[in-house]
């Protein structure tokens, strides 16, 4: 079987097939430490599934108001076991990531109350629900106010700033885990325990919440093992482990997430209707695969980091360090290298692989983006993707991959359009 010929038929040439395989051979050690990381995770999600006794009636559809289901239910008792919380809302009306911020936030602040981001600038599409670029329904023209302490010059936290910026208004504080369309390290789950433990003792009425996307079972412990009260994520991310079609979950405290639910649906409704649509087989098994999913996605990412720090680029994390999600920042330093890259990403995708990203102008975010994601679920950055805001640095940032090989092929592909299109000097691959 020669699998390097595989390679060569999709358009992957000898060179750039040959640099791959000795860039892998450094990697194996750290590709068992992923593993034993997944192994450890995918024991604990069949151990919350076996103690709340998953069965065939979970799978039940359920229509209209959904009043008694119990695979709905069941599920939200798995996630808050699995998470170690005492309440969860797992619910395909919520639609990505950015709701079931939106959701959370507005749910736990009230006008006059103030929101505190200690760790710089929040995601893009953020910016417009707190308020920062003005827009109908943000949380500021419902009278809560915001204030935010930038990282120093080395990605750490301002401890001292924090601790001023801290008054008799601030109700709640959101931390993002992973750097978004930024150029900061993403944080570990033992820094936001430090960071939750550092505001909870100048003030320990306050409300932390993570934006927990893209870092579900990277390591053992989540944020909501260090004292989050709420730990908030898309299903179309990690946790839906590539099935989950649409959806999204909030796990935290029991009043924090019944004041969610009211806010979702209505007050006084909360967790009893929302019905599930027959999606709950995808919901279960795509929990049961997430952390084998996650171990391949950070696989890809580590390779991607090894394979363009070796030809001169910078990347964030570098191909060293631990990683705390799976997302892997490249500065290509130019347009035309984030569109050949992303060209190469989708270029690798099972779907839509004939077709070529370009820039557009994407809701919610202020500059062009270009996204690359061949995906069987529109916009599943656990699948193979790859996007960015165009802008300096021209940062291109790469993620998922259901499956180890086919993040390998992506970021194959990746090199070897940048090649094509001379932005890679091929000495380089010698």
């Amino acid at each position: 079987m020669n699998t390097e010929h595989m390679y060569n038929t999709v358009g992957i040439s000898h060179e750039v097939y040959a640099f791959g395989e000795k860039i892998l051979e450094g990697l194996r050690d750290r590709f068992d430490t992923i593993d034993r990381v997944s192994e450890y995770n995918q024991t604990k999600v069949i151990d919350a599934m076996q103690k709340n006794r998953v069965s065939a009636a979970c799978f039940a559809a359920t229509t209209g108001y959904g009043y008694d289901d119990v695979g709905r239910t069941t599920l939200e008792k798995v996630y808050a076991d699995c998470f170690h919380t005492e309440a969860a809302l797992v619910r395909p009306q919520i639609t990505c990531g950015t709701h079931a911020l939106t959701v959370a936030l507005s749910a736990n602040l009230l006008p006059g109350d103030e929101l505190l981001s200690p760790v710089g600038r929040p995601y893009d599409t953020l910016e417009e629900v707190i308020g920062i670029r003005p827009s109908t329904c943000s949380l500021a023209e419902y009278g809560v106010s915001y204030r935010q302490v930038d990282l120093l010059d080395d990605g750490t936290f301002d401890w001292d700033g924090i601790r001023t910026a801290i008054n008799e208004k601030t109700k709640l504080v959101t931390i993002q885990r992973s750097k978004g369309y930024q150029t900061r390290p993403s944080f570990s789950v033992a820094q936001i325990g430090e960071l939750i433990a550092f505001v909870k003792s100048i003030k320990p009425s306050l409300i932390c919440m993570v934006d927990n996307c893209y870092g579900e079972f990277v390591e053992e412990e989540e944020p909501s093992d260090v004292g989050a009260d709420m730990i908030v994520g898309s299903l179309i991310k990690n946790p839906g482990g590539g099935l989950a079609p649409i959806g999204g979950y909030i796990c935290g405290t029991e009043a924090c997430v019944t004041r969610c639910a009211y806010r979702l649906s209505a007050p006084g409704l909360g967790q009893e209707v929302g019905a599930n649509l027959g999606i709950m087989p995808a919901f279960y098994q795509g929990f049961f695969f997430a952390p084998t999913v996650v171990a391949s996605a950070l696989k890809g990412a580590i390779f991607a980091a090894n394979i363009y720090e070796r030809l001169g680029y910078h990347v964030i994390p570098t191909g060293s360090e631990d990683r705390h999600d799976i997302i892997q920042a490249v500065e290509l330093g130019s347009r035309e290298g984030m569109m050949a890259f992303c060209a190469g990403i989708q270029a690798a995708a099972p779907v839509d692989s004939y077709v070529r990203p370009e820039p557009w102008a994407m809701p919610g975010y202020d500059d062009e983006v270009i996204m690359a994601a061949g995906a069987f679920v529109q916009g599943s950055s656990i699948e193979l993707s790859a996007d960015g805001p165009i802008r300096p640095p021209y940062a291109v940032y790469f993620q998922g991959g259901l499956t180890w090989y086919h993040a390998k092929l992506g970021i194959l592909m990746s090199l070897q359009k940048m090649l094509d299109a001379g932005l890679v000097d091929p000495s380089k691959l010698q």
